[in-house]
């Protein structure tokens, strides 16, 4: 059978899939018993004809893909796939490069090279700053953190790279509460551990406030420290002010991080780059390509103000792969070795979409999102907890006996029943809440008309008494 066979039937079931998504439910319907009987075949002696295997993955798999590239999808920070950046992610894997280094790859290269420098333009960060195309922003936190710990202890007579961290000065880590999981993660794989982390003092939006972090700052002058700052929270999109705080760590001589999962594309956009005001003085910057800029999983990308920490935390010579010398090496700035060009999406993205773009998908995911919240808030029996910012916002649903968590969980639950829409749950300030996140690029005004009415139908259903 010829390669061109398979790979046609592939599309076609793709194609299929794509052009039904606004039709199909959103929530998985297969049943995890049901799933393993379709999927769990005997390892066969002899080899099964590969149209047959790919026709079986679609059948076997169905009612086992949450349908979170919809446009009606609003229950995490994940977006959808613009159709050339996936198109761009084919051609990727069927070119089937190693991205290690220039020489395995050296397309990839110079794409990374021209899509790190366009990265930097739209998101108003240091043209000096290095970068790296990682899996997403778990990644690009431990890489972040990677070259602050090189920077840190290498200033402290430490090097890391050679000693290792048995005997190493210590690093704390200074962040808010709200702060996202992954940044623990990242301590943790940078062996600094959890104790390591401070909680510095918020304001009730979930700002850290500028006193706490100075008082937190004013202890040993030598004290090797990273302060971990957001632009966008998890929950409801608020940004730690940059301005106040980056001046302040800088006086302490610490390394200032930016958690910038999707917050940090306001840049993109005139109406909210306000909010990322003296966010290019910090050190490190981190985001996803997955979320806002709408790549294919996985796409995250780091931005290092101290490139020479950052290529002395990952570079590493062998005698084999001999880079060329007048062109970037991926893996000097990378914590993976072997690894997908992921530059490719993004550079067929980002020149489709161009600056323009960028700023009305982000602008367009924010309207979506304000709407939503304040159509639903204003529905009997819900309120809103928290007010967009940008692309995030958290409602309420209200309950007669005054148990207002249980009836949130119990309303969100429905809403996912239903296959039209899908939220999701989070506790905030001691609450249950439903999260509304919205940054796929599908999202269109037809879809929020649908999900208020869906909001609006299912309240009115659980308001009738039981017969």
């Amino acid at each position: 059978m010829s390669a061109s066979s398979v790979l046609q039937q592939a599309a076609q079931h793709a194609v299929d899939y794509l052009q039904a998504i606004d039709k199909r439910p959103i929530r998985t319907s297969a049943s995890l018993s049901e799933l393993r009987r379709r999927l769990g075949r005997e390892l066969p002696e002899h080899g099964v004809p590969a149209i047959e295997v790919i026709d079986d993955l679609v059948a076997d798999a169905a009612g086992g893909i949450l349908g979170s590239g919809s446009g009606r999808f609003y229950g995490w920070v994940i977006g959808g796939s613009l159709p050339v950046a996936l198109a761009a992610d084919w051609l990727t894997t069927t070119w089937d490069q190693n991205a290690a280094s220039n020489v395995t790859a050296p397309a990839e290269a110079v794409v990374e090279e021209i899509a790190g420098a366009w990265l930097k333009h739209i998101l108003n960060l240091p043209d000096e700053a290095s970068f790296a195309f990682v899996t997403g922003c778990q990644m690009a936190h431990t890489t972040a953190f990677a070259a602050a710990r090189h920077h840190l202890l290498q200033q402290r007579g430490w090097d890391v790279e050679v000693k290792g961290l048995q005997g190493a000065p210590n690093i704390r880590v200074l962040t808010s509460e709200n702060r996202h999981e992954s940044i623990l993660r990242a301590v943790r794989l940078l062996g600094l551990g959890t104790e390591a982390v401070t909680y510095v003092a918020s304001d009730s939006e979930g700002r850290m406030d500028p006193g706490a972090l100075d008082a937190a700052l004013s202890g040993p002058a030598d004290r090797a420290t990273i302060v971990s700052l957001q632009a966008g929270d998890l929950n409801t999109g608020v940004f730690d002010v940059f301005k106040a705080l980056c001046p302040i760590a800088r006086k302490h001589e610490a390394w200032v991080h930016v958690d910038g999962a999707f917050g940090l594309w306001a840049a993109a956009s005139p109406r909210y780059r306000h909010l990322l005001e003296g966010v290019e003085q910090a050190n490190s910057w981190a985001t996803d390509g997955h979320k806002w800029l709408n790549l294919p999983f996985d796409s995250g990308f780091v931005f290092v103000a101290e490139p020479a920490a950052h290529r002395a935390a990952f570079s590493q010579a062998t005698s084999y792969a001999v880079p060329l010398e007048d062109l970037r090496n991926q893996k000097d700035w990378n914590p993976e070795w072997s690894r997908r060009g992921r530059g490719f999406a993004a550079y067929a993205a980002l020149r489709h979409l161009g600056r323009l773009g960028v700023q009305d998908l982000v602008e367009r995911c924010c309207d979506h999102a304000c709407r939503l919240v304040e159509s639903i808030a204003a529905l009997e029996g819900a309120e809103a907890l928290a007010h967009p910012v940008i692309n995030q916002g958290l409602v309420r649903f209200l309950s007669s006996d005054g148990d207002h968590d249980q009836r949130t969980d119990e309303v969100i639950a429905a809403l996912q029943s239903s296959g039209d829409v899908w939220f999701g749950g989070v506790t905030w300030q001691g609450k249950r809440a439903m999260r509304i996140s919205v940054c796929n690029w599908l999202t269109n005004d037809a879809d929020i008309d649908r999900t208020i009415e869906v909001v609006r139908r299912v309240l009115r259903e659980m308001s009738r008494p039981s017969i």
